[in-house]
This record gives structure tokens, sequence and C-alpha cells, in this order.
């Protein structure tokens, strides 16, 4: 009678489930940032129109270093959510453009954000947590990217 054992690959793994489910992992991400970064996206577009009608939510905050004014904020947080909405569109079909494009956009959401911070500050902080989540989401390596053996 012979035993038999699963083969090991070149890296330990037993037989094709671990690359397999590495790839799972990966594309989930993908797919995670995807729908995160749409999400954020539109929320930007509505913020950005509520601050191009100047909206009583924002907070007036006098003395403020990076003091804009509210319509350009408007313009400003508009344009990245149309511009993260089409991104996210790109990273459903796994394009590798759009990766690098989500990670480009969330970082300029992060610093917008920031530098708007004074005049909707708690959804700001929000809005900094979803893009970083996306960059982090977005920077996972695919195993299926690099060669093996």
């Amino acid at each position: 009678m012979t035993a038999t054992h699963p083969t090991r690959g070149a890296r330990g793994t037993t037989g094709a489930h671990a690359p397999s489910a590495k790839r799972q992992w990966a594309g989930g991400l993908t797919v995670f940032a995807a729908v995160t970064l749409m999400i954020v996206g539109v929320l930007d577009i509505l913020r950005g129109i509520m601050g191009i009608a100047e909206d009583d939510v924002f907070v007036t905050t006098r003395n403020y270093v990076f003091q804009f004014d509210l319509t350009g904020w408007g313009w400003t947080h508009l344009a990245l959510g149309v511009l993260a909405v089409l991104v996210s569109l790109g990273l459903v079909r796994e394009a590798m453009w759009a990766r690098v494009a989500g990670v480009t956009i969330a970082g300029l959401l992060i610093i917008a954000n920031f530098l708007s911070l004074p005049y909707y500050p708690v959804w700001s902080v929000v809005m900094i947590a979803f893009s970083g989540f996306i960059i982090w989401a977005l920077c996972v390596p695919r195993s299926g990217s690099r060669s093996e053996g």
C-alpha cells in the first residue's frame, strides 16, 4: 500500500489552494476598493454641490491658513468626486491604470479633506479614513502579478 501525500510547491504550499486563496483575497480587496471609491466619489460629488450652492451645513472659520472660497472648495470636491467615480468603474474591470489612479485620487481626497477640515470637520475625518482604506486595499500585492519559481 502506498500512502498518497499532497504535493508541495516551491514555496511550501500544498497543491493549488494557497495561490487561489491569495488571488481571491486580493480580488476581494480590489472590489472593496472599487465600491468604497464609488461611494466616496458620490459623497464627494454631493459635498461639492453643497459647497457650490454655499449651503449652511458648512462651518465658517476665521484666520484659517488654507482659507478658500466655499465655492472653490465645492468645485474641487465635485471634480475629485467625478474622477473617483470614473476610476472606480475602471477598478471593477481590474485595470492596472485604475489601481494607480485610485491610489492617486484617494491621496488627493485625503489632502483636500485635510485642507477643508475646518469647514466640515467630522465628515472630513470620515472621508480621510475611507480614503486611507482605499489606498490600503489597492496597495495589497496581487499574487498573480508576481512570477513564481
